[in-house]
């Protein structure tokens, strides 16, 4: 976690300037914000805390609200030599959703509930987030988004029900919040074949690339966290988790360690997949299970130890002057998410806050 911070303490570190996007950096941020708010053991005293981590990704993200284009929106990718660099996809404005709403809840400014607020409302505006609260992949800007990517992806779900639910936990239950979760929530319906868990999008046609196949780890976690900040959600959510736990686990008996998990739950026998997205799935959803037995997450005011600073990261909007070219002397266009190390911190953090 500490390695990645980057100079401007806001996970942009120069390593990954080559095919960072605005989502790996925003998947980095909260997973800060989920230390803040299971009192993880804090940084030493001497780097920064999670909350300042968190508030500094936010802040960097603020500064790239482009409204030039499609009415405001982060882009996919932050460098301009990528290929994401002309999309504005659902999950990079979901993670800065989710983590405005978390970082209200948190600290209490209204400010990060504004941001919140401003970001669903650009989303359902573009029609990313449809009226029957379906949520599309993205857009491009060269088109001004008239034209949308209608695939549906368990993510994109997961984060904007999360991001609801806090926003849901931090209004006492004030409308229309209630709503929103309840319309996402019924929407994720599609993620599911009798109560277990599918990536409709890729696994019909089994053309999950490595991203994908690890979605369904994030739909799984955010169903939980808005058990914790709705908990009308539970009689939903929990019959779905304890359904997808047990199909899961029935396909984690496989490869030479008979310890192997497949990617597709929804049918019998291994489909040959393995890998750490796969892993991530099902350990998500067997742990989450065990939501109900968990406090709900800290903020300052009730155990919150995490120090932070609102000031954070501003400086973090800095692009490189070199564009990265690959041997053919093109500039390397990398589409990318999250790289696989990144994805087993942030499985091996998340199993230790739902054990702890």
């Amino acid at each position: 976690m500490l390695h990645q911070v980057g100079p401007d303490a806001n996970f942009m570190p120069p390593n990954q300037s080559k095919s960072l996007g605005n989502d790996d950096q925003g998947f980095w941020a909260l997973s800060a914000m989920s230390a803040a708010e299971r009192n993880f053991p804090n940084p030493p005293e001497d780097q920064p805390q999670w909350l300042a981590l968190a508030q500094g990704v936010f802040n960097s993200q603020a500064l790239r609200w482009d409204t030039e284009s499609c009415g405001g929106g982060l882009r996919w990718q932050i460098y301009s030599f990528n290929a994401g660099y002309t999309y504005k996809n659902t999950i990079s404005n979901g993670c800065m959703f989710q983590l405005a709403a978390r970082l209200a809840r948190y600290t209490g400014n209204a400010t990060y509930a504004e941001w919140a607020e401003k970001i669903y409302d650009w989303t359902s505006a573009i029609g990313l987030l449809s009226k029957d609260y379906r949520l599309f992949d993205g857009s491009d800007l060269t088109i001004n988004c008239t034209e949308l990517n209608h695939l549906q992806w368990s993510y994109n779900a997961g984060i904007y029900l999360a991001g609801s639910a806090y926003m849901y936990n931090f209004t006492n239950g004030a409308e229309p919040w209630r709503t929103r979760v309840e319309g996402i929530l019924n929407a994720t319906s599609v993620f599911f074949i009798n109560d277990t868990m599918t990536e409709v999008g890729c696994e019909s046609v089994n053309m999950c690339n490595v991203d994908q196949r690890s979605f369904k780890a994030y739909l799984g976690r955010f169903m939980a966290l808005t058990v914790k900040m709705a908990p009308f959600t539970a009689d939903y959510i929990m019959p779905k988790l304890r359904t997808s736990a047990v199909a899961a686990a029935s396909h984690c008996s496989y490869g030479g360690d008979s310890n192997t998990c497949g990617m597709i739950w929804t049918k019998p026998g291994w489909d040959g997949k393995y890998g750490v997205g796969e892993q991530m799935c099902a350990l998500e959803v067997i742990q989450n299970t065990l939501v109900l037995n968990v406090a709900a997450p800290f903020t300052a005011t009730n155990g919150g130890s995490s120090k932070g600073d609102p000031g954070a990261g501003t400086g973090g909007d800095r692009v490189p002057e070199q564009s990265f070219p690959d041997a053919t002397g093109k500039k390397d266009r990398v589409g990318a998410g999250l790289a696989t190390a990144f994805v087993l911190i942030l499985l091996l953090s998340g199993s230790y806050f739902m054990v702890v």
